[in-house]
């Protein structure tokens, strides 16, 4: 096998393309799962806790999956991790239709959780083979992440609509299982780029696990998940309280912030190419804090406008981080560095609202959980304050670059 040239690999843009809707389908499910709790809690009896496995079970799994299972992509290649992955999320997806029990509803989502660790990770070190640079590496993160930003948006909608002609939210899962089909026969067809395979691919995770850039870049991904799980979980709870002019705004306050999130990826990919790249993220975190610190210090009133405009700056943060932290190891090692950071962020996310819940519960109130989540936003904001002034990763980045 022979290495990624400094060209456009063959194959690119269908491989950028499977990339992008990777991204777009695994967020119709994941980012869903606000509209669907609220339907299952009724249908099922469920408790708010219990309902939260929606959440939490399927991020646990991707957790777990990710760091046992994403050296498999550098080991076995990239199309049969995404393949792999695509059959098991889609098949679990398909299943949906078959059960009307909660345990059952759990265990698949524990399948699907696994099934997206392998094929993430997979697309996640298909995007290092079909990177010159880690700018453009950077760059098309951004542009997957933004599909992601659409899917996330789409995903709700299709509730929405599925519940508004008298059908089931589980037909969603249904749906996603279809493009699931789709995008097999689309990676078993095109063309992969080649790379090297490291000479010990079982050992690549550990090495990864070791590396202080992977574990720095890891804890600002978790701080930036835990921020911004704290808007799409906890944020329509927050704000359903709100009795401004403006009443449609908690019921579309979500919507808004999933659409800001998704333009602002586009935009990323612009900034990116004109400044610095841990300059822009230094500013972003200090806007997400100014609009955290303001949804708590002026209370729902101004959370409502607050929480959804912070997802602007989110957009640009993780993508960016990803990519920086999967660019700092070879390109035959980033499946393994890309399972590593999932597994970081997977359990942020599932940890980080969990956590604001039992802040809010003990407190009894979620504006609780919102100054556990604004401390986090502090935390985030000073760390990528001192990225930008100390820039550790600078010769790891330089020489990814001249490699």
């Amino acid at each position: 096998m022979t290495e990624v040239s400094a060209t456009k690999p063959v194959g690119f843009e269908a491989a950028r393309a499977l990339v992008c809707l990777l991204f777009f389908t695994f967020a119709m499910t994941s980012d869903a799962v606000g509209s669907v709790v609220s339907r299952v809690i009724g249908e099922l009896h469920l408790s708010m806790t219990a309902a939260g496995a929606f959440q939490y079970v399927p991020m646990a799994a991707m957790a777990a999956g990710a760091v046992s299972l994403g050296y498999l992509a550098d080991r076995l290649g990239r199309r049969p991790a995404v393949i792999a992955g695509l059959a098991l999320y889609g098949g679990s997806s398909l299943l949906f239709a078959l059960g009307n029990t909660f345990g059952f509803f759990v265990g698949l989502l524990a399948l699907s959780g696994l099934g997206i660790s392998l094929f993430k990770t997979g697309a996640l070190a298909l995007i290092g083979d079909l990177s010159t640079s880690p700018g453009s590496h950077t760059r098309l993160m951004n542009a997957a992440e933004g599909f992601f930003g659409i899917g996330s948006i789409v995903g709700p909608a299709v509730v929405a609509l599925l519940l508004a002609a008298g059908l089931s939210w589980k037909w969603l899962y249904v749906i996603a299982a279809g493009i699931c089909i789709g995008l097999i026969l689309l990676a078993a067809r095109m063309r992969f780029p080649q790379v090297h395979a490291p000479a010990s691919p079982s050992g690549s995770t550990l090495r990864v696990l070791k590396d202080p850039f992977a574990l720095g870049f890891a804890v600002l991904m978790m701080l930036y998940v835990a921020v911004e799980c704290a808007v799409y979980v906890w944020m329509p709870t927050y704000v359903r309280s709100y009795h401004g002019a403006t009443r449609w705004l908690p019921l579309y306050g979500l919507t808004i912030f999933f659409v800001l999130r998704a333009l602002g990826r586009f935009l990323g990919i612009w900034l990116l190419r004109h400044l610095r790249w841990n300059a822009v993220l230094a500013a972003c975190s200090v806007f997400i804090l100014i609009c955290f610190a303001g949804s708590v210090a002026g209370g729902v009133q101004f959370g409502a406008w607050l929480l959804p405009a912070s997802g602007l700056a989110m957009s640009v943060v993780y993508p960016t981080l990803n990519s920086k932290g999967i660019s700092c190891f070879p390109k035959s090692e980033h499946g393994a560095a890309a399972g590593v950071l999932l597994f970081f962020t997977a359990a942020a996310a599932a940890l980080g609202p969990l956590a604001m819940g039992a802040v809010s519960d003990a407190y009894g109130d979620v504006r609780y959980g919102f100054v556990l989540a604004t401390a986090l936003a502090l935390l985030m904001s000073i760390a990528l304050l001192l990225n930008w002034l100390l820039d550790p990763a600078r010769r790891r980045l330089d020489a990814a670059a001249a490699a």
